[in-house]
């Protein structure tokens, strides 16, 4: 094994197969004083560098236990990234911090709450019985499709116990446990609850997470991989879905050439597509992946926009990923795979 020579510093953490290594002249130039450590021994040199992740895929956090969650860093220099930034440092991409998984309390469902007289209020029963949100429960009240014990019930406000019989036309409504379930969905599968063509669907992977009826939230292309959300909560489903909220999404997508900084930066400032502008709240190449690798941050939920960014700027996209959907990450979970989220992600999720 080579020795490391006085300032050379061994990195011992690997990132993929390979191990790092670094000099720092002025430290191995620096004369040695009385407050240095015997001789021998060095001492550890300042580094101007950042710590940055490791080469896998844009958004995802290091291996190891969850702590703080970490932000995405890529080398930049000044060929490569958009904006006057010095060569050779390391800096961060600018995409936000997303949540940590946390096993320890990873929950197979929240159970409906009553309050203290076991009363809930008739609109808050319906999105408990994963039909739609509050306020469109309220909608369909006062429409009166809503029955309570036979009676029809138009008044806002009205409360049921456990023991009222709740229909909507006529079918009767239960008050279910909420669950969370998040997949790392595969190539091959496409997003929605049933297919009359009786194609391979997202749900035929998490059909053994619980017994109550989840529903996907948002839709990933049949080609499309990454982080899927299923639920019966009714208010989350709206909130995660409805333009006004802003929900975070990342995409690594790889292309069939190199994307130019021109392009990139058109990518963020705005296209025009067929059903309006469009523009992504970030966009920047993937370290150590490539110019045909970039990570791409928006908002939008319209129905294959990432693909149509690209397309209309005469690219092919070869692989899309979703590496990040409103915090939640695909870290640990791999492709196929479902998993519970943890209460910390049911609440983080709520207050977005």
């Amino acid at each position: 094994m080579a020795k490391s020579t006085p300032g050379e510093k061994k990195d011992t953490k690997k990132s993929g197969s390979y191990t790092k290594f670094y000099k720092d002249k002025k430290s191995a130039d620096k004369p040695k004083t009385n407050s240095d450590k015997p001789k021998g021994k060095f001492v550890k040199p300042k580094s101007k560098f950042v710590k940055s992740t490791s080469k896998s895929e844009i958004g995802e956090e290091r291996k190891g236990k969850f702590g703080k969650p970490k932000s995405t860093f890529v080398k930049s220099s000044s060929k490569d990234e958009i904006g006057d930034k010095k060569k050779g440092k390391f800096v961060k991409t600018g995409f936000k911090k997303e949540i940590g998984r946390d096993k320890k309390t990873e929950t197979a469902a929240v159970s409906p709450t009553f309050s203290n007289d076991g009363t809930m209020r008739l609109n808050k029963y319906i999105a408990h019985a994963g039909v739609c949100s509050r306020r469109e429960a309220d909608s369909l009240i006062e429409t009166g499709v809503i029955t309570v014990n036979g009676k029809t019930i138009t008044e806002l406000g009205y409360k049921v116990s456990q023991k009222d019989k709740v229909s909507m036309d006529g079918q009767t409504l239960k008050a279910e446990n909420l669950q969370y379930v998040l997949l790392n969905k595969p190539k091959g599968f496409i997003t929605t609850t049933e297919d009359p063509e009786e194609r391979k669907t997202v749900m035929s992977l998490v059909e053994k997470a619980c017994k109550e009826r989840i529903y996907p939230i948002g839709r990933l292309d049949k080609n499309t991989t990454g982080v899927l959300l299923f639920t019966n909560d009714g208010d989350l489903a709206k909130k995660l879905t409805h333009p006004k909220h802003n929900i975070r999404k990342l995409y690594h997508v790889v292309l069939d050439k190199d994307v130019s900084k021109k392009d990139l930066l058109k990518i963020i400032e705005g296209i025009e597509l067929e059903d309006g502008k469009i523009s992504a709240d970030k966009a920047s190449y993937v370290d150590d992946k490539g110019k045909n690798n970039v990570g791409i941050e928006i908002h939008s939920g319209k129905n294959r926009i990432v693909r149509r960014i690209f397309e209309n700027l005469e690219y092919k996209v070869v692989k899309l990923d979703r590496v990040i959907f409103g915090g939640l990450t695909k870290k640990d979970l791999p492709r196929g795979k479902w998993r519970y989220l943890s209460a910390k992600e049911i609440n983080f999720l709520k207050i977005l």
